[in-house]
């Protein structure tokens, strides 16, 4: 037997407003994702996927429907519980970056590990690693303003990834970068897809973005349009 999935929409609907004002962003969708994937949402603007990434980080909760997470029905937790749920399994990372800006590369990527109340010598030799692992070596102690945009992103990668997560959730994660260094970025998530078995879901609007990924769904009005697996060459 396989196992479970790590994600699972079941009939998840999500509503906003009521009477003539409702607005439905989500509309029954039924979807499910396996540990280790590497899934590209796309969709244009009003679709419904930002609201299912919403959802898959445990940052909103369906109107209806089941959201489940590593077997625990989610969508039900409390606000605290979905806190603690998110910072124990998920990283997140954002097309603007989030850095703090009077502060180091590595500090920033120490932010997750003082929340779990990490020592203070271990929270460094941590940090150090993560930005080893995103190719920032000797870049430690620069501030966001001494790094580039692409470098900038890999700070806020190596802050999501520190934890070591189950599950990465990336919300644009190109989208202020110029192509070739899109791209670097695009390859270095797939590394850590690759090599860690790290699941993620990314949202993007880019084509060429989203061809990184194993599998591509698309939403539209509410539902889900298409979900379509990448066919690798032999």
């Amino acid at each position: 037997m396989g196992r479970a999935p790590l994600i699972v929409f079941d009939k998840v609907w999500k509503t906003y407003g009521q009477g003539e004002a409702e607005v439905r962003a989500l509309a029954g969708i039924d979807l499910e994702i396996g540990q280790g994937e590497f899934v590209a949402i796309m969709g244009p603007s009003g679709s419904g996927k930002s609201t299912a990434m919403n959802i898959v980080g445990c940052l909103d909760t369906p109107t209806s429907g089941r959201y489940g997470f590593m077997g625990t029905d989610a969508g039900r937790l409390d606000r605290n519980r979905r806190a603690a749920l998110r910072n124990l399994y998920i990283g997140f990372v954002f097309q603007g970056y989030n850095l703090l800006p009077r502060t180091t590369a590595a500090e920033n990527v120490e932010l997750p590990l003082i929340y779990r109340g990490v020592s203070a010598h271990e929270r460094r030799a941590l940090a150090m690693k993560a930005l080893a692992e995103v190719g920032l070596e000797g870049r430690e102690h620069h501030t966001p303003a001494e790094l580039s945009g692409g470098q900038q992103q890999r700070v806020a990668i190596a802050r999501a990834i520190v934890t070591r997560p189950t599950l990465l959730v990336a919300d644009e994660p190109t989208g202020n970068l110029d192509t070739a260094r899109s791209h670097e970025i695009m390859q270095l998530l797939t590394r850590l897809n690759g090599e860690y078995g790290l699941t993620i879901v990314m949202v993007t609007h880019e084509a060429d973005i989203a061809v990184y990924a194993g599998r591509t769904i698309a939403f539209r009005d509410g539902h889900v349009a298409s979900d379509t697996q990448k066919i690798e060459a032999a």
